[in-house]
């Protein structure tokens, strides 16, 4: 017994290590420089052992998108925290996403770019994007009243989405996020 919890332990650390590094190598160098061999190389571990963990790229790209989930659920409940009004925390929360898109990019394009079998709004929904949706829908149910709160929290998503992926892509002009975020808030609070 206590053999096989070690082996556990250490089976969740390799894991746990496989996807740190690439998500270290994919912010430092993007997605297309992740491989297994690479990633073998860096955690020095074999080829096999990874595979012992992950079918490939695409199991580990999720791995990674999920830990993203869990962490944005975090900075929005953060973001949400102590605010004194619905708009506050409709600002906060649209500044603290687009700050988690623009600082960590690759695992965003993990969430949100790559291909992935995670299943949006199903019954097999991983429960931490269920997190992450339900921490933007306790932003967004203050501000409407009789009003379809899982659609409203998509669509205030998928503005975020797009002025983080917009933004990002160089298409938006940088000077221009406050004034931005501040005509959303208003679009969604009036």
């Amino acid at each position: 017994m206590v053999i096989e919890g070690r082996r556990e332990r250490e089976r969740s650390a390799r894991r746990e290590l496989i996807i740190t590094t690439a998500r270290s190598i994919a912010e430092a160098e993007g997605w297309e420089a992740v491989t297994t061999r690479r990633l073998s190389s860096e955690i020095e571990y074999s080829q096999p052992v990874i595979y012992k963990h992950f079918a490939g790229m695409e199991d580990i790209a999720e791995a990674v998108a999920v830990e993203g989930f869990t962490e944005l659920a975090t900075v929005i409940r953060n973001a949400r925290a102590g605010t004194e009004t619905a708009e506050q925390a409709l600002t906060r929360t649209a500044e603290a996403y687009l700050d988690f898109a623009r600082t960590s990019p690759a695992v965003y394009d993990a969430m949100f770019s790559r291909p992935t079998t995670l299943h949006f709004a199903a019954a097999d929904t991983p429960p931490q994007l269920m997190a992450a949706f339900g921490e933007l829908r306790e932003v967004v149910e203050p501000l409407g009243e009789d009003e379809d709160f899982d659609t409203l929290t998509e669509v205030v998503f998928a503005a975020l989405h797009g002025l983080a992926t917009l933004r990002r892509g160089g298409r938006l002009r940088p000077d221009h996020d406050t004034d931005r975020i501040r005509m959303l808030v208003r679009q969604i609070t009036t």
